[in-house]
C-alpha cells in the first residue's frame, strides 16, 4: 500500500516513487522469463508481433528495444499485473474498478538504448477522463547515465501540451520545453515509479556499459473510456481487461476538450513514430 504522503505526491507532482516494490527474487525471474522470450532473436530474423529491436545494430544483432504486451503473451507478467500488492496502489490512485490497459517492456541496452523524446501517454489514446497511470517497474538500478525516467512535475493537472506539427500527431511534445524543470527519477532495481498519464515524460538515451530494463503497466479507472480514432483504438482495447471491481456501464466525462491524434501512418510504437517525426521534418 501507498503511505498517505505517497498519495498525496501523486496527487501533488504528477508521479510517485514506491522503492523496493519487487523483490530480487521477483526481478531474477522477470528476467529469466526476459531471456527465454528474446533467446535467438536477431535484428533480421525475430517475432516481429511480440518485439522490436534495437535499429541501430547489424543484422545479426541481438539487441531487443521492446517487448510488446508482456501482461498479455506470458503468464508471469500477466500474474504481476493483477497481484493484489500492486493493484491495492493503484486502487488508492485511481478508485475500485480498476481496467488493465496496456504492458510493454523497454530495455535500453548498455551503450545503445534508444530516447524516448517528451510526451504525454494520454495524448496517445484519448480518454473520456484522465484517470489512468503508468507503473514503472525498474528491473535494474536506474539513474541518469543509463536513462532513468526523466518527469517534469506538477504538468499532469494543465492543459495537453502540444504533440503536432501541421495537425499531424508526431508522437513528441512539439512544443517548447524548459528541461530545467525536469527531475530525474533515479531509483534501485525493484522501484517501483507511479506516474499520472498527463505527466510530461523522457528518457535519454543509455550511455553506461549497464543495461536499464523497465516493465510498464498501464490502467486506467473503468469507467475511462477509449475515444475511437481509428484501427489503432481497437488494438490497443484487445489487450484491455477488467482486474478489480465491477465493469462499468457508464462512462464518466472530464470537462472540456482534448485532442484527438491524427496518426501520419500506422507505426508499431512510440519509438517508430519519434523517429518517423524526424524523418519527414528533415
Amino acid at each position: 500500500m501507498l503511505t498517505d504522503q505517497q498519495v498525496k505526491e501523486y496527487r501533488e507532482l504528477g508521479f510517485v516513487v514506491f522503492p523496493g516494490f519487487l523483490k530480487a527474487a521477483e526481478i531474477a525471474g522477470i528476467l529469466k522469463d526476459v531471456e527465454s522470450i528474446t533467446a535467438g532473436a536477431t535484428r533480421a530474423n525475430h517475432d516481429a508481433s511480440r518485439m522490436e529491436m534495437e535499429p541501430r545494430q547489424s543484422p545479426e544483432g541481438k539487441l531487443v528495444r521492446r517487448l510488446y504486451e508482456p501482461c498479455t503473451y506470458y503468464p508471469r507478467f500477466r500474474a504481476l499485473s493483477e497481484s493484489p500488492e500492486l493493484l491495492d496502489c493503484v486502487e488508492q490512485l485511481l478508485g475500485p474498478n480498476l481496467s488493465f490497459h496496456y504492458s510493454k517492456l523497454n530495455m535500453k541496452p548498455p551503450s545503445i538504448g534508444s530516447i524516448v523524446e517528451w510526451h504525454q501517454d494520454l495524448m496517445y489514446y484519448p480518454l473520456t477522463n484522465r484517470d489512468s497511470l503508468a507503473v514503472l517497474l525498474y528491473l535494474d538500478d536506474a539513474d541518469r547515465h543509463n536513462g532513468c525516467l526523466q518527469v517534469i512535475p506538477e504538468r499532469h493537472a494543465g492543459p495537453p501540451l502540444d504533440h503536432t506539427v501541421d495537425g499531424i500527431f508526431q508522437g513528441r511534445v512539439t512544443g517548447a520545453i524548459d528541461e530545467t524543470e525536469a527531475v530525474f527519477v533515479e531509483g534501485g532495481a525493484g522501484a517501483a515509479i507511479l506516474m499520472h498519464g498527463m505527466t510530461p515524460h523522457a528518457s535519454a538515451p543509455n550511455t553506461s556499459p549497464y543495461p536499464r530494463r523497465t516493465l510498464i503497466l498501464s490502467y486506467r479507472a473503468a469507467d475511462a473510456f477509449p475515444i475511437f480514432v481509428g484501427e489503432s483504438t481497437a488494438e490497443a482495447e484487445s489487450h484491455v481487461r477488467l482486474v478489480r471491481g465491477e465493469a462499468v456501464r457508464e462512462a464518466r466525462f472530464t470537462a472540456g476538450t482534448f485532442p484527438i491524434p491524427t496518426y501520419p501512418k500506422k507505426t508499431k510504437s512510440l519509438y517508430e513514430l519519434q523517429e518517423l517525426s524526424h524523418q519527414t521534418r528533415a
